[in-house]
Protein backbone atom coordinates (compact mmCIF):
# COMPACT_ATOMS: atom_id res chain seq x y z
CA UNK A 1 0.00 0.00 0.00
CA UNK A 2 0.94 3.65 -0.29
CA UNK A 3 1.97 5.87 2.60
CA UNK A 4 -0.88 8.25 3.56
CA UNK A 5 -0.48 11.92 4.40
CA UNK A 6 0.29 12.81 8.05
CA UNK A 7 -3.29 13.97 8.66
CA UNK A 8 -4.72 10.70 7.37
CA UNK A 9 -2.14 8.78 9.37
CA UNK A 10 -3.05 10.48 12.64
CA UNK A 11 -6.76 10.01 11.95
CA UNK A 12 -6.14 6.31 11.39
CA UNK A 13 -4.15 6.04 14.63
CA UNK A 14 -6.69 8.08 16.62
CA UNK A 15 -8.54 5.07 18.15
CA UNK A 16 -5.30 3.61 19.51
CA UNK A 17 -4.10 6.99 20.80
CA UNK A 18 -7.43 7.65 22.54
CA UNK A 19 -7.44 4.31 24.34
CA UNK A 20 -3.80 4.47 25.44
CA UNK A 21 -4.18 8.11 26.51
CA UNK A 22 -7.23 7.21 28.59
CA UNK A 23 -5.24 4.38 30.18
CA UNK A 24 -2.56 6.85 31.30
CA UNK A 25 -5.25 9.16 32.73
CA UNK A 26 -6.74 6.16 34.56
CA UNK A 27 -3.37 5.43 36.18
CA UNK A 28 -3.15 9.06 37.36
CA UNK A 29 -6.66 8.83 38.81
CA UNK A 30 -5.64 5.72 40.77
CA UNK A 31 -2.49 7.42 42.05
CA UNK A 32 -3.81 10.87 42.96
CA UNK A 33 -7.48 10.63 43.95
CA UNK A 34 -9.09 9.13 47.07
CA UNK A 35 -10.70 5.72 46.70
CA UNK A 36 -14.32 6.89 46.88
CA UNK A 37 -13.82 9.41 44.06
CA UNK A 38 -12.15 7.00 41.64
CA UNK A 39 -15.02 4.84 40.39
CA UNK A 40 -17.23 7.48 38.66
CA UNK A 41 -14.20 9.10 37.03
CA UNK A 42 -12.85 5.75 35.85
CA UNK A 43 -16.24 4.94 34.32
CA UNK A 44 -16.31 8.25 32.47
CA UNK A 45 -12.72 7.96 31.23
CA UNK A 46 -12.97 4.28 30.29
CA UNK A 47 -16.31 4.08 28.54
CA UNK A 48 -15.98 7.58 27.09
CA UNK A 49 -12.63 6.75 25.49
CA UNK A 50 -13.81 3.39 24.14
CA UNK A 51 -16.99 4.88 22.67
CA UNK A 52 -15.08 7.81 21.17
CA UNK A 53 -12.47 5.45 19.71
CA UNK A 54 -15.24 3.36 18.12
CA UNK A 55 -16.82 6.47 16.58
CA UNK A 56 -13.41 7.67 15.34
CA UNK A 57 -12.84 4.27 13.77
CA UNK A 58 -16.22 4.21 12.04
CA UNK A 59 -15.80 7.71 10.55
CA UNK A 60 -12.07 7.35 9.90
CA UNK A 61 -10.30 7.08 6.54
CA UNK A 62 -11.40 4.25 4.26
CA UNK A 63 -8.38 4.22 1.93
CA UNK A 64 -5.97 1.34 2.51
CA UNK A 65 -2.32 2.09 3.17
CA UNK A 66 0.66 1.76 5.49
CA UNK A 67 1.24 3.78 8.65
CA UNK A 68 4.30 4.53 10.80
CA UNK A 69 6.81 3.97 7.99
CA UNK A 70 5.25 0.64 7.07
CA UNK A 71 5.08 -0.79 10.60
CA UNK A 72 1.26 -0.73 10.64
CA UNK A 73 -1.24 -1.71 7.95
CA UNK A 74 -4.52 0.18 7.57
CA UNK A 75 -6.95 -1.95 5.58
CA UNK A 76 -10.41 -3.50 5.72
CA UNK A 77 -9.56 -6.45 8.04
CA UNK A 78 -7.75 -4.11 10.42
CA UNK A 79 -10.73 -1.75 10.71
CA UNK A 80 -13.15 -4.65 11.05
CA UNK A 81 -11.15 -6.36 13.80
CA UNK A 82 -10.51 -3.12 15.70
CA UNK A 83 -14.25 -2.38 15.71
CA UNK A 84 -14.94 -5.91 17.00
CA UNK A 85 -12.33 -5.53 19.75
CA UNK A 86 -13.75 -2.17 20.88
CA UNK A 87 -17.30 -3.51 21.03
CA UNK A 88 -16.18 -6.56 23.01
CA UNK A 89 -14.14 -4.37 25.35
CA UNK A 90 -17.09 -2.09 26.10
CA UNK A 91 -19.36 -5.02 26.92
CA UNK A 92 -16.64 -6.89 28.84
CA UNK A 93 -15.92 -3.94 31.10
CA UNK A 94 -19.60 -3.77 32.02
CA UNK A 95 -19.13 -7.22 33.60
CA UNK A 96 -16.53 -5.80 35.98
CA UNK A 97 -19.26 -4.07 37.97
CA UNK A 98 -19.98 -5.51 41.40
CA UNK A 99 -21.76 -8.84 41.05
CA UNK A 100 -24.56 -10.42 43.09
CA UNK A 101 -23.56 -11.53 46.58
CA UNK A 102 -25.19 -14.43 48.40
CA UNK A 103 -24.92 -13.49 52.10
CA UNK A 104 -25.65 -17.06 53.15
CA UNK A 105 -22.60 -18.46 51.38
CA UNK A 106 -20.20 -15.57 50.88
CA UNK A 107 -17.99 -14.93 53.95
CA UNK A 108 -17.27 -11.42 52.67
CA UNK A 109 -20.92 -10.37 52.57
CA UNK A 110 -22.21 -7.94 55.27
CA UNK A 111 -23.91 -9.85 58.10
CA UNK A 112 -27.57 -9.24 58.89
CA UNK A 113 -26.68 -8.62 62.54
CA UNK A 114 -24.47 -5.70 61.64
CA UNK A 115 -25.89 -2.37 62.76
CA UNK A 116 -26.81 -0.30 59.66
CA UNK A 117 -24.50 2.63 59.18
CA UNK A 118 -21.94 1.40 61.71
CA UNK A 119 -18.21 1.36 61.09
CA UNK A 120 -18.34 -2.45 60.95
CA UNK A 121 -20.91 -2.42 58.17
CA UNK A 122 -18.98 0.23 56.25
CA UNK A 123 -15.81 -1.83 56.53
CA UNK A 124 -17.51 -5.00 55.30
CA UNK A 125 -19.23 -3.20 52.44
CA UNK A 126 -15.98 -1.54 51.41
CA UNK A 127 -14.55 -4.99 50.70
CA UNK A 128 -17.27 -5.45 48.09
CA UNK A 129 -16.52 -2.16 46.33
CA UNK A 130 -15.32 -2.66 42.82
CA UNK A 131 -11.58 -2.73 42.09
CA UNK A 132 -11.14 0.44 40.06
CA UNK A 133 -7.62 -0.47 38.96
CA UNK A 134 -9.07 -2.95 36.47
CA UNK A 135 -10.11 -0.08 34.18
CA UNK A 136 -6.68 1.38 33.27
CA UNK A 137 -5.25 -2.15 33.07
CA UNK A 138 -8.02 -3.19 30.69
CA UNK A 139 -7.48 -0.04 28.59
CA UNK A 140 -3.78 -0.79 28.19
CA UNK A 141 -4.71 -4.32 27.09
CA UNK A 142 -7.24 -2.95 24.60
CA UNK A 143 -4.63 -0.54 23.22
CA UNK A 144 -2.30 -3.45 22.57
CA UNK A 145 -5.12 -5.42 20.96
CA UNK A 146 -5.89 -2.54 18.60
CA UNK A 147 -2.25 -2.46 17.49
CA UNK A 148 -2.00 -6.23 17.18
CA UNK A 149 -4.15 -6.84 14.06
CA UNK A 150 -2.66 -3.75 12.38
CA UNK A 151 0.96 -4.79 12.90
CA UNK A 152 2.86 -5.16 9.63
CA UNK A 153 6.23 -5.67 11.31
CA UNK A 154 7.42 -8.49 13.56
CA UNK A 155 8.85 -6.09 16.15
CA UNK A 156 5.62 -4.08 16.20
CA UNK A 157 3.78 -7.36 16.77
CA UNK A 158 6.03 -8.09 19.73
CA UNK A 159 5.51 -4.62 21.24
CA UNK A 160 1.74 -4.90 20.84
CA UNK A 161 1.82 -8.40 22.33
CA UNK A 162 3.63 -7.20 25.44
CA UNK A 163 1.35 -4.18 25.85
CA UNK A 164 -1.73 -6.42 25.85
CA UNK A 165 -0.21 -9.33 27.81
CA UNK A 166 1.27 -7.61 30.87
CA UNK A 167 -2.04 -6.08 32.06
CA UNK A 168 -3.77 -9.43 31.53
CA UNK A 169 -1.31 -11.15 33.87
CA UNK A 170 -2.43 -8.73 36.60
CA UNK A 171 -6.13 -8.95 35.75
CA UNK A 172 -5.98 -12.75 35.99
CA UNK A 173 -4.80 -12.50 39.60
CA UNK A 174 -7.36 -10.02 40.89
CA UNK A 175 -10.06 -12.39 42.18
CA UNK A 176 -9.63 -11.40 45.83
CA UNK A 177 -12.27 -13.81 47.14
CA UNK A 178 -10.40 -16.73 45.52
CA UNK A 179 -6.95 -15.35 46.13
CA UNK A 180 -4.89 -18.54 45.95
CA UNK A 181 -6.53 -19.94 42.81
CA UNK A 182 -6.45 -16.56 41.10
CA UNK A 183 -2.81 -15.93 41.92
CA UNK A 184 -1.93 -19.42 40.74
CA UNK A 185 -3.68 -18.68 37.44
CA UNK A 186 -1.81 -15.39 37.06
CA UNK A 187 1.54 -17.08 37.78
CA UNK A 188 0.90 -19.87 35.26
CA UNK A 189 -0.21 -17.36 32.67
CA UNK A 190 2.88 -15.22 33.24
CA UNK A 191 5.39 -18.08 33.19
CA UNK A 192 3.96 -19.81 30.13
CA UNK A 193 3.45 -16.45 28.41
CA UNK A 194 7.11 -15.60 28.99
CA UNK A 195 8.08 -19.06 27.73
CA UNK A 196 6.06 -18.53 24.53
CA UNK A 197 7.55 -15.05 24.12
CA UNK A 198 11.02 -16.60 24.11
CA UNK A 199 10.06 -18.84 21.19
CA UNK A 200 8.53 -15.87 19.40
CA UNK A 201 11.58 -13.62 19.86
CA UNK A 202 13.99 -16.32 18.74
CA UNK A 203 11.83 -16.91 15.67
CA UNK A 204 11.84 -13.18 14.89
CA UNK A 205 15.65 -13.08 15.26
CA UNK A 206 16.18 -16.02 12.90
CA UNK A 207 13.72 -14.61 10.37
CA UNK A 208 15.55 -11.28 10.46
CA UNK A 209 18.89 -13.05 10.09
CA UNK A 210 17.67 -14.92 7.00
CA UNK A 211 15.87 -12.03 5.26
CA UNK A 212 17.45 -8.86 6.69
CA UNK A 213 14.07 -7.35 7.61
CA UNK A 214 11.26 -7.60 10.13
CA UNK A 215 8.67 -5.96 7.85
CA UNK A 216 6.16 -8.56 6.65
CA UNK A 217 5.89 -7.22 3.11
CA UNK A 218 9.67 -6.98 2.73
CA UNK A 219 10.15 -10.50 4.10
CA UNK A 220 7.77 -11.88 1.46
CA UNK A 221 9.59 -10.05 -1.35
CA UNK A 222 13.06 -11.15 -0.17
CA UNK A 223 11.98 -14.79 0.03
CA UNK A 224 10.76 -14.68 -3.58
CA UNK A 225 13.72 -12.71 -4.95
CA UNK A 226 16.43 -14.84 -3.32
CA UNK A 227 14.59 -18.19 -3.38
CA UNK A 228 14.82 -18.73 0.37
CA UNK A 229 11.95 -21.20 0.62
CA UNK A 230 14.33 -24.01 1.69
CA UNK A 231 16.82 -21.93 3.67
CA UNK A 232 17.43 -23.74 6.97
CA UNK A 233 17.64 -20.63 9.21
CA UNK A 234 14.37 -19.31 7.82
CA UNK A 235 12.65 -22.69 8.23
CA UNK A 236 13.68 -22.85 11.89
CA UNK A 237 12.49 -19.26 12.38
CA UNK A 238 9.11 -20.09 10.85
CA UNK A 239 8.83 -23.13 13.13
CA UNK A 240 9.57 -21.06 16.25
CA UNK A 241 7.06 -18.41 15.21
CA UNK A 242 4.47 -21.15 14.80
CA UNK A 243 5.21 -22.46 18.30
CA UNK A 244 5.04 -18.97 19.83
CA UNK A 245 1.72 -18.12 18.22
CA UNK A 246 0.44 -21.62 18.99
CA UNK A 247 0.79 -20.75 22.69
CA UNK A 248 -1.03 -17.44 22.23
CA UNK A 249 -4.04 -18.95 20.46
CA UNK A 250 -4.10 -22.01 22.80
CA UNK A 251 -3.68 -24.63 20.08
CA UNK A 252 -2.94 -28.22 21.15
CA UNK A 253 -0.33 -29.14 22.43
CA UNK A 254 0.36 -25.54 23.55
CA UNK A 255 -2.99 -25.15 25.30
CA UNK A 256 -2.22 -26.42 28.81
CA UNK A 257 -2.32 -22.94 30.38
CA UNK A 258 -5.82 -22.10 29.14
CA UNK A 259 -8.06 -24.30 31.37
CA UNK A 260 -6.25 -23.38 34.61
CA UNK A 261 -6.08 -19.67 33.78
CA UNK A 262 -9.69 -19.47 32.60
CA UNK A 263 -10.87 -21.21 35.77
CA UNK A 264 -8.75 -19.21 38.21
CA UNK A 265 -9.14 -15.74 36.71
CA UNK A 266 -12.20 -13.60 37.53
CA UNK A 267 -15.02 -14.49 35.15
CA UNK A 268 -15.16 -11.00 33.51
CA UNK A 269 -11.42 -11.26 32.82
CA UNK A 270 -11.91 -14.75 31.41
CA UNK A 271 -14.67 -13.47 29.10
CA UNK A 272 -12.37 -10.65 27.99
CA UNK A 273 -9.49 -13.06 27.30
CA UNK A 274 -11.58 -15.71 25.54
CA UNK A 275 -13.17 -13.23 23.14
CA UNK A 276 -11.19 -10.04 22.47
CA UNK A 277 -7.70 -11.44 23.12
CA UNK A 278 -8.37 -14.54 21.00
CA UNK A 279 -9.66 -12.37 18.16
CA UNK A 280 -6.55 -10.16 18.20
CA UNK A 281 -4.15 -13.12 18.43
CA UNK A 282 -5.76 -14.96 15.54
CA UNK A 283 -5.79 -11.81 13.41
CA UNK A 284 -2.01 -11.58 13.71
CA UNK A 285 -1.67 -15.33 13.18
CA UNK A 286 -3.46 -15.00 9.83
CA UNK A 287 -1.65 -11.85 8.72
CA UNK A 288 1.85 -13.12 9.37
CA UNK A 289 1.46 -16.30 7.32
CA UNK A 290 -0.38 -14.75 4.40
CA UNK A 291 1.71 -11.57 4.25
CA UNK A 292 5.26 -12.74 5.04
CA UNK A 293 5.34 -16.41 4.07
CA UNK A 294 2.88 -17.02 1.20
CA UNK A 295 5.65 -18.65 -0.86
CA UNK A 296 6.57 -21.01 2.01
CA UNK A 297 3.22 -22.76 2.18
CA UNK A 298 4.91 -26.16 2.34
CA UNK A 299 6.73 -25.10 5.51
CA UNK A 300 3.69 -23.96 7.48
CA UNK A 301 0.44 -25.17 5.94
CA UNK A 302 1.06 -28.85 6.80
CA UNK A 303 2.01 -28.09 10.46
CA UNK A 304 -1.02 -25.79 10.78
CA UNK A 305 -3.20 -28.52 9.26
CA UNK A 306 -2.03 -30.99 11.90
CA UNK A 307 -2.39 -28.39 14.65
CA UNK A 308 -6.01 -27.83 13.58
CA UNK A 309 -6.80 -31.55 13.48
CA UNK A 310 -5.21 -32.37 16.84
CA UNK A 311 -6.71 -29.28 18.49
CA UNK A 312 -10.23 -30.15 17.37
CA UNK A 313 -9.88 -33.79 18.43
CA UNK A 314 -8.18 -33.34 21.81
CA UNK A 315 -10.23 -30.31 22.82
CA UNK A 316 -13.57 -32.00 22.17
CA UNK A 317 -12.61 -35.28 23.85
CA UNK A 318 -11.18 -33.67 27.00
CA UNK A 319 -14.15 -31.29 27.25
CA UNK A 320 -16.48 -34.27 27.67
CA UNK A 321 -15.11 -35.09 31.14
CA UNK A 322 -15.04 -31.56 32.58
CA UNK A 323 -17.24 -30.81 35.59
CA UNK A 324 -16.41 -27.11 36.04
CA UNK A 325 -18.26 -24.80 33.67
CA UNK A 326 -15.30 -22.45 33.17
CA UNK A 327 -12.94 -25.35 32.36
CA UNK A 328 -15.55 -26.69 29.96
CA UNK A 329 -15.74 -23.33 28.20
CA UNK A 330 -11.93 -23.14 28.20
CA UNK A 331 -11.73 -26.38 26.26
CA UNK A 332 -14.49 -25.07 24.01
CA UNK A 333 -12.22 -22.10 23.29
CA UNK A 334 -9.39 -24.52 22.50
CA UNK A 335 -11.62 -26.43 20.09
CA UNK A 336 -12.64 -23.27 18.28
CA UNK A 337 -8.95 -22.46 17.85
CA UNK A 338 -8.79 -25.64 15.79
CA UNK A 339 -11.78 -24.57 13.70
CA UNK A 340 -10.14 -21.19 13.01
CA UNK A 341 -6.85 -22.87 12.13
CA UNK A 342 -8.68 -24.72 9.35
CA UNK A 343 -9.34 -21.38 7.65
CA UNK A 344 -5.70 -20.35 8.17
CA UNK A 345 -4.47 -23.64 6.66
CA UNK A 346 -6.57 -22.98 3.57
CA UNK A 347 -4.19 -20.13 2.74
CA UNK A 348 -6.62 -18.51 0.30
CA UNK A 349 -8.68 -15.34 0.05
CA UNK A 350 -11.86 -17.35 0.58
CA UNK A 351 -10.28 -18.91 3.67
CA UNK A 352 -9.51 -15.44 5.01
CA UNK A 353 -13.10 -14.30 4.46
CA UNK A 354 -14.38 -17.46 6.18
CA UNK A 355 -11.95 -16.82 9.04
CA UNK A 356 -13.29 -13.30 9.66
CA UNK A 357 -16.91 -14.46 9.41
CA UNK A 358 -16.38 -17.30 11.87
CA UNK A 359 -14.35 -15.13 14.24
CA UNK A 360 -17.23 -12.74 14.93
CA UNK A 361 -19.62 -15.63 15.57
CA UNK A 362 -17.13 -17.31 17.91
CA UNK A 363 -16.24 -14.20 19.91
CA UNK A 364 -19.84 -13.12 20.45
CA UNK A 365 -21.01 -16.62 21.42
CA UNK A 366 -18.07 -17.23 23.76
CA UNK A 367 -18.46 -13.86 25.41
CA UNK A 368 -22.17 -14.52 25.86
CA UNK A 369 -21.48 -17.85 27.54
CA UNK A 370 -19.03 -16.35 30.02
CA UNK A 371 -21.40 -13.42 30.61
CA UNK A 372 -24.04 -15.92 31.74
CA UNK A 373 -21.52 -17.54 34.11
CA UNK A 374 -20.64 -14.12 35.54
CA UNK A 375 -24.24 -12.98 35.90
CA UNK A 376 -25.56 -16.00 37.83
CA UNK A 377 -22.46 -16.58 39.97
CA UNK A 378 -21.81 -15.00 43.36
CA UNK A 379 -19.06 -12.50 44.04
CA UNK A 380 -16.94 -15.40 45.34
CA UNK A 381 -17.65 -17.29 42.09
CA UNK A 382 -19.15 -20.36 43.65
CA UNK A 383 -21.68 -22.61 41.96
CA UNK A 384 -19.61 -23.34 38.85
CA UNK A 385 -20.08 -27.09 38.85
CA UNK A 386 -22.31 -28.49 36.11
CA UNK A 387 -24.68 -29.90 38.74
CA UNK A 388 -25.27 -26.34 39.96
CA UNK A 389 -26.53 -25.44 36.53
Amino acid sequence: GTFPTPIVEYRSLLPVLLVLGAAVIGVLIEALLPRRARLPLQWVVTFGSLATALVALLIGPRADGLLAEGALAWDGPTRWLQALILVLAIVALLLFTERRVDPGRDPFAPRASTVPGSDEEKGLTERLVQQTEVYPLALFAVGGMLLFPAANDLLMMFVALEVLSLPLYLLAGMARRRRLMSQEAALKYFLLGAFATGFLLYGIALTYGATGSTNLSTIGKVIVEHQLQSQSMLLVGVGLLLVGFGFKVAAVPFHMWAPDVYEGAPTPTTAFMASAVKAAAFAVFLRIWLEAFPQMDRAWIVPVWWLAAVTMLVGNVVALVQRNIKRLLAYSSVVHSGYLLVAVAAGTRLGSASFLFYLIAYTLATFGAFAVVASIGTAAERGQDLTDY
